[in-house]
C-alpha cells in the first residue's frame, strides 16, 4: 500500500455541518456499560473520550422511549438524567477534539416485558413473533435468556406517537451536545421491521407495498429533521440481512427506494453494513445516494482505502477494531500493531475489555497483528 493511498484515509470529509478530520468512523457497538436506569457514567465518558482521534463516533444503541430498550445496562436518551450523563460524555470528545453521533436503537419486538414498562406486550409493525431460536448474541448479554414473545402491533396512532418519541429524542441528542443523529433501521430493529416483508403484513398507510413499508423510517426522518435540518440526521441500513429474523421479499427494490428517498431529504450520511450478502449491496446503493455513504462490516486497512479510493465508501465503519484500539486512527497511519478485542468481555458491565485497551506506546504486545492482518472476530 502506498503512502498516497493511505493518506486518503486521512483527508478531511465534510458530513452534515461538521468537519471530520479523517475518513475513519467508530461503527456502533452494543457494550452494556451504562447504568441500570440508562443514565451514561464515567465510563462511557472516558471510553467515548478515549477514541476521539477517530473522525466520527457513532454511540451504541440507545432507546429513545422506554417501550424501544431491549437490554440491561444499555443508555437511552428520553430523560433529563440522561441528557446530563450524555452531555458529560460529548463534552468530553469535544475537549479531545472529536466528532459524535447518538445512533437511535428502538428494538421494537425484539424486547421482553421484564424489560418493559409494567410488563407490557413488545411492539412491532404487526404481530409476527421472532423465531423462538433466533440468536441472542453471546451468552453474557443482559437480557431475558428466553424466546422472544409474540409481539402487538401498533396501531396508527400509535405509530405516530412513535415518530414522535423519534423526535423528542432529537431534541435532547441537542440538549445533550450531539453533533448529529443516527436511526438504526438495521439489525432486525423497528424501523427494519417495518421494512420487512415478513415482520410487516399490514395493509394501510405503513404496510404492503415498498413505498408504504418504508413509511415510518421516512416519517421517522422528516419528524427528526424538524429539529435541526436533515443535516442533523443520518441513517443505517443492513440490505438483506436476516439477523434477528427478518426477510425482505425484493431487499434491492427496498433498499433502493430507500437510498433514493434519503437521497433527496439530504441527511448528514448513510450507513451501510453489507453482512455477508449475495448481491453487491455497496455498489447497488452508491449511485442512489447522493452524500456521504458509510460502509460498514469487516473492513481492513486495505479494505478501507480501496473503498474511500473507489468511491465507495466516503469514510468507513470500524467497530472491533477500534473497540480494542482507542488509537486505531495512529495505528493506521504509522503501520503500527493492532490489538486483538477480548470477546468475554463484550457485554460485561466493567473497566475489564471497555476503558483498559492501551494506547500503543503502553502495548505489550502479547496479542497483536499486523495493522493489514486484522479480520473480524467472531
Amino acid at each position: 500500500m502506498s503512502g498516497d493511498q493511505l493518506h486518503r484515509l486521512f483527508e478531511p470529509l465534510q458530513v452534515g455541518t461538521i468537519s471530520l478530520k479523517n475518513r475513519l468512523a467508530f461503527a456502533p457497538c452494543t457494550r452494556q456499560r451504562s447504568n441500570l436506569d440508562g443514565t451514561p457514567n464515567a465510563l462511557n465518558v472516558e471510553y467515548y473520550r478515549q477514541r476521539a482521534g477517530i473522525g466520527l463516533l457513532v454511540t451504541e444503541g440507545i432507546y429513545p422511549d422506554d417501550m424501544g430498550k431491549g437490554y440491561l445496562f444499555s443508555p437511552g436518551l428520553c430523560t433529563a438524567s440522561h441528557v446530563t450523563g450524555w452531555r458529560a460524555v460529548t463534552d468530553a470528545v469535544h475537549a479531545a477534539g472529536g466528532k459524535i453521533f447518538a445512533q437511535l436503537m428502538h428494538v421494537g419486538r425484539l424486547s421482553d416485558p421484564l424489560m418493559l414498562p409494567d410488563n407490557a406486550t413488545p411492539i412491532s409493525a404487526s404481530a409476527v413473533q421472532p423465531d423462538p431460536t433466533a440468536r441472542h448474541y453471546t451468552v453474557n448479554c443482559p437480557r431475558p435468556k428466553r424466546p422472544y414473545p409474540q409481539p402487538r402491533a401498533l396501531t396508527i396512532p400509535e405509530i405516530y406517537d412513535v415518530i414522535g418519541h423519534y423526535k423528542r429524542c432529537t431534541q435532547m441528542a441537542v440538549e445533550a451536545g450531539f453533533d448529529g443523529v443516527e436511526v438504526h433501521s438495521a439489525s432486525g430493529y423497528l424501523p427494519m421491521q417495518f421494512l420487512s416483508t415478513n415482520t410487516n403484513t399490514r395493509d394501510d398507510d405503513f404496510g404492503g407495498s415498498i413505498e408504504r413499508r418504508a413509511n415510518f423510517l421516512l416519517s421517522c426522518v422528516d419528524a427528526m429533521s424538524e429539529v435541526r435540518g436533515a443535516s442533523y440526521v443520518a441513517v443505517k441500513v443492513s440490505p438483506d440481512w436476516n439477523f434477528h429474523n427478518v426477510f425482505d421479499d425484493d431487499a434491492i427494490g427496498t433498499y433502493s427506494y430507500v437510498a433514493k428517498e434519503l437521497s433527496k431529504r439530504k441527511i448528514a450520511y448513510l450507513q451501510v453494513g453489507n453482512y455477508g450478502i449475495s448481491w453487491d449491496v455497496f455498489g447497488t446503493l452508491r449511485p442512489l445516494f447522493d452524500g456521504p455513504m458509510m460502509p460498514v462490516a469487516g473492513f481492513t486497512r486495505p479494505k478501507a482505502v480501496a473503498s474511500v479510493a473507489s468511491g465507495i465508501g466516503d469514510f468507513v465503519g470500524l467497530g472491533q477494531a477500534i473497540m480494542a484500539n482507542p488509537d486505531l486512527d495512529r495505528r493506521y497511519q504509522n503501520g503500527w500493531e493492532l490489538e486483538r478485542p477480548r470477546l468475554e468481555f463484550y457485554y460485561t458491565q466493567g473497566s475489564e475489555g471497555y476503558t483498559d485497551y492501551p494506547v500503543y506506546e503502553q502495548s505489550k504486545r502479547e496479542e497483536v497483528v499486523g495493522p493489514d492482518d486484522y479480520t473480524t472476530p467472531r
